[in-house]
């Protein structure tokens, strides 16, 4: 069976500690124009890794994503609200 996984959104000061990361979680993408790092982690223990990447003093911020959270089930199609034009009309 597979385990619920949550997104945990971290902003560095350097990128040199990036390494680090991976104690607390599987790091999936890291950018390093914009200095953060994108890691999955157990939703079960996410609070708490998230306070502890909050302590280290490499992290600006870390914060939960809010993915789980979201209703990705609509109800039916959406339909685009602009007209199609008919640019052949007279010829």
């Amino acid at each position: 069976m597979l385990t619920k996984r949550a997104g945990i959104a971290v902003w560095l000061h350097s990128m040199k500690q990036v390494r680090q990361l991976r104690k607390y979680g599987v790091v999936h993408y890291v950018s390093k124009s914009m200095k953060y790092a994108i890691l999955y982690c157990d939703l079960k223990d996410t609070d708490d890794t998230v306070q502890t990447l909050n302590s280290l003093s490499f992290v600006n911020k870390a914060e939960r994503s809010m993915k789980p959270e979201i209703r990705t089930e609509f109800s039916g199609p959406v339909y685009p609200k602009e007209k199609t034009f008919d640019y052949n009309v007279g010829i």
